[in-house]
């Protein structure tokens, strides 16, 4: 069977009707910058981009010198293609506007430029994320509340991992798709179409570091994944942790399994840990595409309506029969509270 490129696909996509012309060209804009992000990731040492770059984010964290590569990579790609109103990045406080001496489209663009970039020094998976949203009729100065839709209403989302291969797993809302980039040849073509993750799996991911802060219904959940054949479950799990959400995301698009990042009690103020508008809605996107769920433990993660544009959420996603089984938990536990 003759490969499949990502411009192939896109094309075929666009004769199904399933994307228009300006989403089409604004995939390839994002897949370019990203193949611009793998060779700056691949250099490591040799390319001079390892270690702190000295400043932080809005969030308030140290930034690695490839967290402001990426990041400049993608606004300078998507600043000029006509493709969109403006984008926003985890790594700034604001929109960042088209400029005036380009043109303009129909497309919001949010990312997560490199993601688990605590991972950059020691050369284990990292990756971008992405999330698409259609701009607001009318709307020729995208602000801030602009951006703040629901997860239901993303038009795309995607992420690129940096590892072993390069590889891009993309959905429009019509399943969800890997690309592997071909570094002889320069582009990405269609490794796995289709995807499906498994209803039941026996593998979890969460940072037990954390456990002594979690609250009951997460203490019961993972202890009785802990319990084993001799618990409640009665089956051993297998734990598995890379902190980097793009490499633990991925590995469960690949073979199942579940991720946490719950509600403890030093991010409850917060509201949790990840960002719900550049990790957590384009990561339940793509896994709820893929058969999957992804919760917060309490709610479905694209049914919220967005309150900030840096808001924080607890994510609960991957294998649906235990993602569906630990967010009962939580649910139950609030009835008996109330």
């Amino acid at each position: 069977m003759k490969p499949v490129s990502l411009i192939q696909f896109l094309i075929e996509e666009r004769r199904a009707g399933r994307i228009n012309a300006e989403l089409s060209l604004l995939i390839e804009v994002v897949a370019r910058a990203c193949k611009r992000i793998s060779v700056a990731t691949g250099k490591g040492a040799l390319g001079g981009v390892l270690g702190n770059a000295g400043s932080d984010n809005v969030q308030g964290e140290a930034q690695k010198k490839l967290d402001v590569i990426s990041n400049e990579i993608l606004l300078e790609a998507n600043a000029w293609g006509g493709q969109l109103a403006a984008c926003a990045s985890e790594e700034m406080e604001d929109p960042q506007p088209i400029p005036d001496m380009y043109p303009k489209g129909n497309h919001l663009l949010l990312f997560d430029p490199l993601d688990g970039s605590s991972n950059i020094d020691i050369n284990v998976s990292v990756g971008t994320i992405f999330s698409i949203l259609r701009c607001p009729d009318g709307i020729s100065e995208p602000a801030a509340e602009h951006f703040q839709q629901p997860g239901t209403e993303q038009l795309a989302a995607g992420y690129v991992v940096y590892g072993p291969a390069t590889l891009m797993v993309l959905t429009f809302g019509h399943g969800t798709h890997e690309f592997t980039l071909d570094r002889e040849v320069g582009s990405f073509t269609l490794s796995r179409r289709d995807i499906r993750i498994p209803e039941e799996t026996a593998e979890f991911a969460v940072n037990m570091s954390n456990q002594r802060h979690w609250e009951a219904p997460m203490q019961r959940y993972v202890g009785e994944l802990l319990a084993g054949k001799e618990g409640p479950r009665a089956k051993d799990f297998n734990m598995r942790w890379v902190a980097s959400m793009v490499a633990d995301v991925h590995r469960i698009v690949t073979r199942g399994g579940v991720f946490f990042y719950p509600l403890d009690a030093r991010n409850k103020a917060k509201g949790g840990k990840l960002r719900l508008m550049y990790e957590a809605n384009p990561m339940a996107f793509i896994v709820e595409q893929a058969g999957g769920a992804a919760t917060t433990g309490r709610e479905r993660i694209m049914e919220l309506q967005p309150t900030g544009l840096h808001q924080r959420v607890p994510v609960f996603l991957g294998s649906k029969k235990e993602i569906e089984l630990a967010t009962h938990y939580h649910r139950e536990a609030d009835g008996a509270q109330g």
